[in-house]
């Protein structure tokens, strides 16, 4: 038998408003980076701030063109081609150009994060499409998106030296979209140990995780 979320009490949905929310701080943030630092180490990750900036974008831009035919395919990714730009850097299909700067590689990000709004926001939500955790819906597509743009810009912030705590009611929705069995905490604490990124008290952070994205009431 598949994995199949527990159900939960009435939760407020995530939108498409949310995703553009997400973006807009990420960006506004990430806007204040010295343009020296971004090709130290995103936190704790093995990709550069840049390498990690660039695959938020991909996530984003993939998120949304898997939603896009008229007919998403359930059991397999809209084929783009993606490759990394050296070994062990991220495989993306998006990628920013080096002679842009870092405000051409936030405009990239920006771009990316519009798809997927504009995706979420015209899309009914009877669509279906294939991700590696369960076929998901539109707003499935939208919390990881959400997600992805928080837990990312949390790398960033710590390879750029940036404070960043996004809004508590934005990881809540999110947190309750994708992680019905999070833990009873802060949302944005709960959200980082969910992604395997913090510990809390008495928890350390787990060594795998996962998402449902699978339809939920």
């Amino acid at each position: 038998m598949p994995d199949t979320p527990p159900a939960g009490p009435a939760r407020p949905p995530v939108t498409a408003d949310d995703v553009d929310l997400a973006v807009r701080l990420a960006v506004s943030a990430l806007r204040a980076a010295p343009p020296d630092r971004w090709e130290r180490p995103a936190g704790t990750l093995t990709w550069t701030c840049w390498e990690t900036a660039e695959h938020l974008a991909d996530d984003l831009f993939a998120y949304a063109v898997q939603i896009g035919p008229a007919s998403p395919p359930l059991d397999r990714e809209v084929p783009f081609a993606y490759a990394p730009r050296r070994p062990g850097g991220p495989a993306n299909s998006v990628h920013a150009d080096p002679a842009a700067g870092p405000e051409g590689l936030l405009t990239v990000l920006e771009a990316s994060g519009a798809l997927l709004t504009a995706m979420v926001r015209t899309r009914g939500p009877e669509v279906r499409a294939h991700h590696v955790h369960g076929v998901a819906d539109p707003e499935g597509f939208a919390a990881m998106g959400v997600v992805e743009v928080l837990v990312h810009t949390r790398d960033l912030a710590d390879g750029l030296g940036l404070a960043w705590d996004p809004p508590a009611d934005l990881c809540a929705r999110a947190l309750a979209r994708l992680f019905p069995d999070a833990p009873d905490a802060d949302p944005w604490p709960a959200l980082l140990w969910s992604t395997g990124r913090a510990d809390l008290p008495g928890r350390p952070r787990p060594r795998s995780w996962r998402w449902y994205g699978e339809p939920r009431p």
